[in-house]
């Protein structure tokens, strides 16, 4: 196993220019667009189209796929890096072509789309012509897919599928949705569902209502509450195996996980750099906010926080592309996605708090950054079953000790080093 820092010269330069083209070019977008993600905007495309094919140029589009899939192939550990920098925008990736969920609805169209279903859904996708939903969670359902209820019933030669699926982000926008629904009620708990795309102009798909997000000022909240009556659709649009849907569902959410955590790296080095701004510049008695200890304690645990968590996120994309299987890097995944929330909220509400009444208004962005700290709490699952994925993963192999004592009980220790070193504590 081999370690390094820094990335390689080439790719540094890269970089270097992805830091300064998302200063000068695409958070101005930021400010004038109503949502990166919809494509039938003529400003929106305008704006963004000219940055993409920059993007393009440099040869930094869709970086989180390999190059038979028209990314970069320059695996998880790079991508984190450039996400780093992306993620203090909103529009950057889409700009750069790596934007949830397209990004991992892409990876199962890859895995487990029929030839035609790629050419007519996975092509446009991956050049942002088009965009897509992933319909999972249910209103009752939550972070339980075993309870979901949303059915599909083969009749003929096709599916029907009856039900309702909460918080389908863009599906508003979308030109398809990925949708899990049960097909085998009676099978054991993670073989009763299976994955489908379903075009979104099929009859029967309905927006019940454009559910919104605090902090997110669009007008028509983009989380859409579906409902699914009598849809169907071809037996080709079923994606992998009747009754593979969580094994489906695993091919984008463990990469999901990560890319939400390289992203909120970023927003939290723009919380730093604006608490510093801040304390440097605000006056507070004869002195400034940075000559005071109790700020110099915020700004400390800011970046303890902030390194802490960016080296697991780092460690956790090279083992990634170490070991090719998200299945191998479970516990880090689920570690990564359990520490972000905590460590966004902790800084965002320190940049807050250093800003005072601005910091809490409209006119700074940390009551967004705040409210994505929960966001990314529950999104692609809750914290707490993350939590408890780990645990289970550090538990698996481990036996109860024999005896009344511990192995590491200090007095049979002694007791142990004593009668092997007996020949050398005997002489006088």
């Amino acid at each position: 196993m081999s370690w390094g820092f820094e990335p390689d010269p080439e790719y540094a330069e890269k970089l270097a220019w992805v830091e300064e083209f998302v200063r000068t070019e695409v958070e101005p977008v930021d400010r004038v667009i109503d949502h990166a993600w919809n494509v039938d905007d003529p400003v929106r495309n305008a704006l963004i189209r000219p940055l993409q094919e920059e993007v393009r140029k440099r040869d930094l589009w869709a970086c989180h796929l390999g190059p038979e899939l028209g990314g970069q192939g320059y695996g998880q550990l790079k991508l984190a890096l450039l996400n780093e920098v992306l993620g203090r925008t909103h529009s950057g990736p889409v700009v750069f072509g790596c934007q949830a969920p397209d990004s991992g609805n892409a990876e199962i169209l890859a895995h487990y789309g029929t030839p035609e279903l790629k050419e007519r859904y996975l092509t446009p996708l991956l050049e942002n012509e088009i965009v897509s939903s992933y319909s999972m969670t249910e209103p009752q359902g939550g972070s339980d897919p075993t309870a979901f209820v949303t059915r599909a019933v083969r009749d003929g030669d096709e599916w029907v599928i009856n039900g309702e699926k909460w918080f389908s982000s863009h599906a508003n926008f979308a030109s398809f949705l990925i949708i899990m629904a049960v097909t085998d009620p009676d099978a054991p708990r993670h073989q009763r569902a299976s994955m489908f795309v379903v075009p979104a102009d099929t009859p029967g798909v309905e927006i019940v209502r454009g559910v919104g997000v605090w902090g997110h000022e669009e007008e028509e909240g983009t989380h859409p509450y579906m409902r699914y009556t009598d849809v169907r659709v071809p037996l080709d649009h079923l994606l992998g195996e009747r009754g593979q849907g969580f094994a489906v569902a695993q091919t984008r959410l463990g990469g999901g996980r990560i890319h939400h955590a390289m992203r909120t790296v970023g927003l939290v080095k723009e919380s730093i750099d604006m608490m510093l701004d801040r304390v440097v510049s605000r006056r507070s008695g004869t002195g400034t906010l940075a000559d005071r200890q109790l700020v110099q304690e915020m700004l400390a645990d800011s970046w303890i926080q902030l390194e802490q968590f960016r080296l697991l996120v780092l460690q956790t994309a090279w083992k990634i592309d170490h070991y090719n299987d998200y299945r191998k890097v479970i516990t880090d995944i689920s570690a990564v996605k359990a520490a972000m929330p905590k460590v966004l909220l902790d800084v965002v509400g320190r940049a807050i708090q250093l800003h005072g009444s601005l910091g809490i208004s409209k006119e700074m962005p940390f009551g967004k950054w705040a409210m994505e700290a929960y966001h990314m709490a529950l999104a692609d699952g809750a914290t707490e079953l993350h939590k408890i994925q780990v645990a289970k993963q550090m538990l698996k192999g481990r036996e109860p000790y024999e005896g009344l004592f511990p192995p590491r009980h200090l007095l049979a220790l002694e007791q142990e080093a004593r009668e092997r070193f007996a020949h050398l504590l005997e002489v006088d």
